[in-house]
């Protein structure tokens, strides 16, 4: 469940097919995300998922398959 809506949060903001991303996928190399789009990824996860992300863990989301896990862990 949170790896679709993830899909879809990062779908929307990188303009790309959700179809593409895997857990294995990352930001910057594999959907050449910036800074920006890091940040714009996060604000969606927050809203989406109703959790708060501490900038610090935020930082080191690499992968999809990261984020699900911070998600789950933030969720408990």
């Amino acid at each position: 469940m949170e790896l679709e809506k993830l899909k879809e949060v990062i779908a929307g903001v990188l303009s790309v097919d959700p179809r593409e991303i895997t857990l294995e996928t990352t930001f910057l190399e594999d959907l050449g995300a910036d800074s920006l789009d890091i940040y714009q990824i996060i604000m969606g996860i927050e809203e989406a998922f109703a959790i708060e992300i501490p900038a610090q863990q935020a930082e080191q989301i690499s992968t999809v398959g990261e984020a699900v896990a911070l998600i789950k862990n933030s969720r408990e």
